[in-house]
């Protein structure tokens, strides 16, 4: 069982010491609040208490996110958002946990990842009736599995989802969606990436005509889904030895999902007089050439130029790797070996029909960005070229030259909040002039407004760049036009 850390402890506390300051009490009230922390630390520490031993960790599979962390999050996140955006999504929010009916029965063999909680409460399922929406949703989302923190692998961890669902021609939502991927890729920066694609109808055809029963298509897909992690020996050993494969069915299926290419394959896989006995094959073969053709009229001939015969639909890998119906993307350059699928998606026709109570039919395709590895990614970047990230957005810090100017420097601070300029200032009282340039320069504040007793004299406000050490003298009424005018050149430059 995990307990409170300290630091959530003091969280709690300061969360209803903020309350406090609403009342007319608030400085009595804080007293107390502070009273029952001192107490609750002494008794945690008394000499009668036996000892404990208590490590500050996190739970397993969780981290901590510092103010650098956190800053390339949210620019990561921006990122994204607005390619979501970009392609006319619309942004909802859900529960973090459902129903337990909701999810069990959709993972299979996976339904170990589910969380399960002990009190289900006896609701019943109740649905909005939507019918077509393009959708987009961040959030923190949890997964029961055995954590790989050095790969971004977590119990705990942000999701990125974008969703098109309605009735619709074929292929035309399915394109979009992958090209909604590779602009997030490119925004990121993340290295080259190729797209892998994939189409459901045509892996279980290929079942279907290497002579695997209907009802192995499943756990037979689930094996060959470990392609990208095992080799084809083991693949076919837990084929055959743990379900019950025949060896001859198992060895036709690796002449197909080793197979990799573009159109050519497409042809190829049109000439196989096996394959094409298949209705299934034929249909996704038909499906994928018309995917590629799309591909072609948004420009990702130069990214959608695998396909690959394995389960994925859509997954995206760093050096990489994205699976029409949807794709797997890959970044390795440099990089950790095994960072793993990036993003990942594919069609759900059938999902929303399952809670329908007239079964409607409800076309749904959709992609998901796992950030936490691309975080991960883009740590290991930051740390291998010693790159620093602003954790603050400050454009200006309200500097004292001069001792007994605290008033002066809250009057300029407020000037410039009141016109939306991001400003700062130490809450010291008489700080030290280098001391606060310096905390500009580690900060990467790029304006330091200086008063002195002749500035404030005058009338005047001295704009100091941080970095170049230019400075100018400017009226005080003209301080935040002057200001908004050297933001502008530094963010053109």
């Amino acid at each position: 069982m995990y307990q409170l850390r300290p630091i959530a402890l003091i969280s709690l506390w300061l969360k209803s010491s903020r309350l406090c300051l609403l009342s007319s009490q608030a400085g009595v009230q804080i007293e107390d609040e502070v009273s029952k922390l001192l107490e609750l630390k002494a008794q945690l520490g008394s000499k009668d208490s036996a000892p404990q031993k208590f490590t500050l960790k996190t739970p397993k599979g969780t981290r901590d996110y510092g103010p650098e962390q956190m800053a390339l999050r949210a620019g990561v996140l921006e990122k994204i958002v607005a390619v979501f955006k970009k392609h006319g999504g619309e942004t909802i929010d859900t529960p973090i946990f459902e129903l337990k009916e909701v999810l069990t029965g959709k993972y299979g063999e996976d339904s170990k990842l589910i969380y399960d909680l002990a009190d289900q409460g006896g609701e019943k399922l109740s649905m909005n009736k939507i019918s077509n929406i393009k959708r987009y949703h961040v959030a923190k989302v949890y997964r029961r599995d055995n954590p790989a923190m050095t790969r971004g692998r977590y119990r705990e961890f942000f999701q990125c989802d974008f969703d098109i669902a309605g009735q619709y021609d074929p292929m035309i939502p399915d394109v979009e969606c992958v090209r909604i991927v590779q602009e997030i890729l490119a925004s990121l920066q993340l290295g080259e990436f190729i797209i892998k694609v994939n189409h459901r109808l045509l892996l279980d055809g290929i079942f279907e005509a290497c002579g695997v029963s209907q009802d192995k298509f499943r756990t037979i897909c689930s094996s060959v889904d470990k392609l990208d992690k095992s080799p084809w020996e083991d693949v076919r050993k837990e084929m055959v030895e743990e379900k019950g494969l025949k060896e001859d069915a198992a060895d036709r299926i690796g002449q197909y999902v080793r197979l990799s290419g573009r159109s050519e394959l497409v042809d190829k896989l049109e000439n196989d007089a096996v394959l094409t006995g298949s209705k299934s094959a034929k249909g996704g073969l038909e499906a994928m050439r018309l995917f590629l053709q799309y591909c072609d009229l948004y420009g990702l001939t130069d990214t959608v130029n695998v396909i690959q015969l394995k389960p994925n639909v859509l997954k995206a890998r760093l050096n990489p790797q994205i699976t029409p119906d949807l794709g797997e993307a890959k970044v390795e350059d440099g990089e950790p070996a095994g960072v793993g699928s990036i993003a990942g998606g594919g069609r759900y026709d059938n999902l929303v029909g399952m809670f329908d109570p007239k079964h409607k039919n409800v076309p749904c395709v959709g992609v998901s960005i796992g950030v936490e590895r691309v975080f991960s990614v883009l740590e290991a970047k930051l740390a291998r070229d010693n790159t620093k990230i602003r954790t603050t957005d400050v454009q200006v810090y309200v500097v004292s030259a001069q001792k007994n100017l605290l008033e002066e420097r809250m009057k300029l601070c407020k000037e410039l909040w009141d016109a939306n300029i991001k400003t700062e200032m130490s809450y010291k009282r008489n700080p030290k002039f280098l001391g606060q340039l310096q905390y500009c320069e580690e900060g990467g504040i790029l304006l330091a407004a200086v008063l002195g007793e002749s500035e404030v004299a005058q009338g005047l406000v001295t704009l100091k760049h941080v970095f170049s050490r230019d400075e100018v003298k400017v009226k005080r009424e003209d301080i935040v036009a002057e200001i908004r005018k050297r933001l502008e050149e530094a963010n053109k430059s």
